[in-house]
């Protein structure tokens, strides 16, 4: 499971690189004429030999494609956005501020799976641990064009970028209303399992929240974009009663923050 961030290790493989407007997704082999008018050009990596059945699952759910078509449909760049997905070798995605690159990781589709599995080894159905492992793919895309974003189309970051670009990334899922509230859910509940199943300490000084309070954070903004269809959330373990009491207010402001500064790009119609 990704920490995240700058330049980061994380859960999934992209490289963006800004462009201005974008054209197709291309592999080794070529163009891929799915995603010509995604705004956003994506490149696959040959995987591993160990990665290729990751590698093969998101090009089959084009979980990249989806996110990055996302993305391009809401905000307009001056610059081209490239992706990148590639073999990391359990380094996770990351992100070079200087060289304007993301990567996202074949790897981390089946360290995901591995997670829920381990967490619930009765419920790990096929189709259940795949919609876990593309909620979580989806959040980490967004969170690492976050980056990009702050950087191409220089916007004002409201506290910490690393918060902030989670932000975005509940910010793009809850946009998908019901669909995306139990993707943004999945993506709390792989940082709830990272948190409590990791049994490596860092003490070194760290610019992203806690796995544990990323989780937490999601809950929120899901439970503060929808009360009524989330009462359950509400509970020592997920999201305790003093937070959700003010999970609304803080979820339009996180909204708000986010439309507000990309408000000069924003796609028109």
């Amino acid at each position: 499971m990704r920490p995240g961030g700058r330049l980061c290790a994380g859960l999934g493989g992209v490289v963006l690189v800004a462009v201005a407007a974008v054209s197709g997704c291309q592999e080794t082999g070529g163009p891929r004429p799915d995603v010509e008018d995604s705004g956003i050009t994506i490149r696959y990596e040959t995987p591993a030999g160990s990665d290729r059945d990751d590698a093969a699952f998101l090009r089959r759910r084009k979980v990249v494609e989806e996110a990055a078509s996302a993305v391009a449909a809401l905000v307009e760049v001056d610059q081209r956005i490239s992706v990148g997905v590639v073999s990391c070798d359990g380094e996770g995605s990351s992100y070079d501020p200087e060289l304007t690159h993301v990567e996202i990781c074949y790897d981390e589709v089946s360290e995901t799976r591995e997670l829920f599995r381990r967490a619930e080894p009765e419920r790990a159905e096929p189709q259940r641990a795949d919609d876990n492992v593309v909620a979580v793919m989806r959040e980490t895309l967004f969170h690492e064009t976050a980056h990009a974003l702050v950087d191409t189309l220089e916007l004002r970051v409201h506290g910490r970028e690393e918060d902030f670009a989670d932000q975005f990334a509940a910010l793009m899922l809850l946009r998908r209303s019901v669909t995306g509230e139990q993707q943004l859910l999945a993506a709390a509940e792989a940082w709830y399992l990272s948190d409590v199943t990791n049994e490596d300490v860092d003490d070194e000084p760290d610019e992203h929240s806690s796995d544990g309070r990323r989780a937490v954070n999601h809950r929120c903004y899901v439970y503060g974009a929808a009360p009524g269809r989330h009462r359950d959330l509400v509970s020592p373990d997920a999201l305790p009663a003093e937070r959700a009491k003010g999970c609304g207010t803080e979820w339009n402001a996180v909204r708000a923050s986010w439309m507000t500064a990309l408000a000069p790009h924003l796609r028109k119609g």
